[in-house]
């Protein structure tokens, strides 16, 4: 039930048993969503934090003219949104990409584990820390790098980011995204975002076709987009 969160952790901490049983105890039940539902609208305080266990998700903001602009992919093992029980409410909004399933944990587990739980309470605000960092990645990476490298940096970081989960096999993933919403995440036209990935697949660099994605020569990949897991701060995920 929270395996993918505990295989993400542990690039931190190794959990005790007695922490993985908290974790597991704070949960309420899984409920699942529909693709293109909108699991925490700006502006509400939610009740509950929820964990992937299935599926894709996405942060974004929509604008007044309903323009959207999607900020980070969630996949299984994380969370949305933990400082939820600090903050008032909700600066942006996260729907499911994907059918989603996600497993409960109220707002007073949470505070509960970050009272009483510290080592805990450090992991999950280490997975925080590390969401934070990818934003700047993505700043980065949307400000600085040309098309190409821009969706190649993307990819390199879900497989690592779905290694850390304990849900790739090898060097293939699910990889569920649209045209579209890689577009809407990058701040590209759709025809720029098919141009791209034609290239990257005529360089021999990725395959993708029947939502996965097999990176196909890893280490070019790498150097092509300029990517460095550093910000993941995962060192210990093979390559």
């Amino acid at each position: 039930m929270i395996t993918s969160l505990v295989n993400k952790l542990s690039y931190y901490m190794t959990l005790s048993k007695e922490e993985k049983r908290v974790l597991e105890t704070a949960g309420t039940r899984s409920i699942a969503v529909e693709k293109g539902d909108v699991i925490i609208n700006e502006g509400e305080r939610p009740e509950n934090v929820y964990l992937i266990e299935k599926g894709w998700a996405c942060r974004y903001k929509l604008l007044e003219n309903g323009d959207n602009h999607i900020m980070a992919f969630l996949i299984p093992g994380d969370l949305c949104d933990v400082h939820i029980t600090i903050l008032e409410e909700m600066d942006h909004s996260i729907r499911a990409l994907t059918p989603v399933t996600m497993h409960k944990f109220p707002a007073v587990e949470i505070r509960n584990i970050m009272e009483n739980h510290h080592r805990l309470a450090r992991a999950l605000f280490w997975s925080t820390l590390v969401d934070e960092a990818v934003l700047r990645e993505w700043l980065v990476n949307m400000g600085t790098r040309p098309a190409e490298a821009r969706l190649a940096h993307i990819f390199c970081e879900m497989l690592i980011r779905t290694r850390m989960a304990g849900r790739a096999e090898d060097d293939n993933i699910e990889f569920p995204l649209t045209q579209a919403e890689l577009s809407e995440s990058m701040g590209l036209t759709q025809v720029h975002i098919n141009r791209v990935l034609q290239k990257l697949r005529h360089e021999g660099l990725v395959k993708l076709e029947k939502k996965r994605l097999t990176i196909l020569d890893w280490d070019r990949l790498k150097q092509f987009s300029q990517f460095d897991p550093t910000y993941l701060h995962c060192q210990n995920v093979p390559e």
